[in-house]
């Protein structure tokens, strides 16, 4: 409805993409509807976007005071081919304001709730959760030459003019709008067979494959925060429920995955989901008193973490390694021992 909606949507993208991992290429927020193109390192698309369409919804129904739901029907998905079927869905999603009226052939940068901005800005300006320069190198694009980035505005500007904003595929005989209405994959026909083949020979449905930023994630991040916090599971029970250790480790856990607040609930052994989703609602501030400090040293040690967790180092050095550096069991150390124990695993 106004632009403090539109801020908020696009810092869930950011929020969804922390918590899932998908690697986001393209993405523009319209009036009524919004397009992302993304890559989603681990099976978790259904569950990412349950997490993005059910927070979003409680967020614009909270400030608007209203109720039900805000989005029409389940989203749409198509599966792309990585080749100029990409490059053309990217270019189609920056185009989504011109077509609209939103702005003129001249002014496409000018809408400000889109990744466009991000391929035209250096690398150190661009924001983290968009992948601007590997879309721009996908396209033949190097993203580091200004000149290079002029180019690719100067493409889209010539697409818009000559073409209406509507990006050609590869190919013909189909067009992009119809595909993306009626279709399951943009891609030729031999990639609908890579498709049908992957699926038969995995069986998987399509959650499959590690949950890294699901339960499994959570898990290793409450046993680093354990650890590194000196507690036990069965220390737990014998905290205050808003204890600052709890709400450190439920606010990482509620940053980097997508368990939902009842399993954060239930494992630190915090009470009610409703209260529990107050309590690590915010990273700590003053407003903790004394342990807002301690609590905001022991959140980053564990954001830390989880990063390096989710993307393991290379070789001749074990991810196992990697995290015994970022916790030790507290029991183990008092023994002298190092390594990974069942508290923390």
């Amino acid at each position: 409805m106004d632009d403090r909606d539109r801020d908020t949507h696009e810092g869930l993208v950011a929020g969804v993409v922390q918590r899932t991992g998908w690697e986001i290429f393209a993405w523009v927020l319209l009036k009524d509807h919004y397009h992302m193109v993304l890559r989603t390192p681990e099976a978790n698309l259904v569950t990412g976007m349950k997490w993005f369409q059910n927070f979003w919804t409680k967020r614009f129904n909270a400030r608007h005071e209203r109720s039900g739901s805000v989005f029409g029907g389940r989203y749409k998905s198509v599966l792309v081919q990585g080749d100029g079927h990409l490059s053309s869905i990217i270019d189609h999603v920056h185009l989504n304001a011109f077509r609209l009226g939103l702005v003129s052939a001249a002014g496409l940068a000018a809408h400000p709730w889109s990744s466009l901005k991000d391929y035209l800005l250096p690398p150190e300006l661009r924001r983290e959760w968009v992948r601007a320069g590997e879309g721009l190198g996908h396209m033949g694009y190097d993203g580091e030459e200004c000149d290079e980035r002029l180019r690719y505005l100067e493409h889209l500007e010539q697409v818009a003019v000559r073409l209406g904003g509507r990006p050609p595929l590869p190919g013909a005989g189909r067009t992009l709008h119809s595909t993306l209405r009626r279709g399951w994959y943009l891609g030729e026909d031999s990639f609908r067979s890579e498709l049908i083949a992957a699926r038969r020979r995995s069986g998987a449905g399509p959650e499959g494959g590690s949950p890294v930023h699901g339960a499994e994630m959570a898990q290793r991040i409450l046993g680093a925060g354990l650890a590194a916090a000196g507690l036990s599971y069965e220390s737990l029970d014998n905290l205050r429920k808003s204890d600052w250790r709890k709400r450190a480790i439920g606010r990482a856990i509620r940053l980097c995955t997508t368990v939902p607040t009842e399993w954060i609930a239930s494992s630190l052994q915090m009470g009610v989901s409703s209260r529990v989703a107050l309590l690590v609602a915010r990273d700590p501030e003053p407003s903790w008193g004394k342990s807002w400090r301690p609590a905001k040293e022991l959140l980053d040690r564990l954001l830390e973490f989880a990063r390096r967790a989710a993307n393991p180092p290379g070789p001749g050095i074990s991810q196992e390694e990697e995290i015994e550096k970022e916790a030790c069991c507290a029991e183990y150390a008092a023994a002298g021992k190092r390594g990974a124990c069942k508290c923390w695993r």
